[in-house]
């Protein structure tokens, strides 16, 4: 049996889960996540726990069962308390703004970085001009690291000044560049 699979999961005081048939869907004080689960895998509500199970020990049943416990963990989570990623802009002249529910960002380009920030995930600019710190928050945990690498994507940083957007809790190894050229 899968370790992760066969641990129940905890209702947390005010989630709400609800499952119909393969669909799992959590209501929680931060928001609602649905999700279908695949067809061969059981999820039960016991009392004030959620039970995930599988038909036998096939090698995609096996695969299935763990992801999916995860998954609706996950759910179960981020309904209660959000994810959130906070990322550093670091280098002259970058800076960040929200103007409405657009991400404006100039990062050294010609151009302004403009990005749609998706339904359900909410970005507040902490530090505005460089060093410059954004925090991505939300319920759904794939949703918030995918923006989060969206953004980070845009201006990757270089390893010689350490310019450009990197994860709080990113170790840039810096290299240390040219040598001076020695005696004759």
């Amino acid at each position: 049996m899968s370790r992760i699979g066969r641990l129940p999961i905890a209702i947390p005081a005010g989630v709400d889960v609800t499952i119909d048939g393969s669909t799992v869907t959590v209501k929680g004080p931060k928001g609602t996540l649905t999700r279908t689960v695949h067809s061969n895998i059981t999820v039960a509500k016991e009392g004030e726990t959620v039970v995930v199970s599988r038909p036998n020990d096939d090698k995609m049943n096996r695969s299935l069962h763990g992801l999916t416990r995860t998954l609706i963990a996950n759910m179960i989570q981020g309904c209660n308390e959000s994810y959130s990623k906070e990322l550093d802009i670091v280098g002259i002249g970058y800076r960040v703004a929200v103007q409405g529910s657009e991400l404006q960002m100039n990062l050294g380009f010609s151009h302004p970085v403009n990005m749609q920030i998706p339904e359900g995930i909410t970005v507040e600019v902490l530090v505005p001009v460089s060093p410059a710190k954004i925090r991505i928050s939300g319920p759904d945990k794939q949703k918030v690291g995918q923006f989060a690498a969206n953004i980070r994507e845009k201006r990757p940083p270089e390893p010689y000044k350490g310019k450009g957007i990197k994860y709080v809790d990113e170790v840039i190894r810096r290299k240390e560049g040219k040598a001076g050229k020695g005696g004759k």
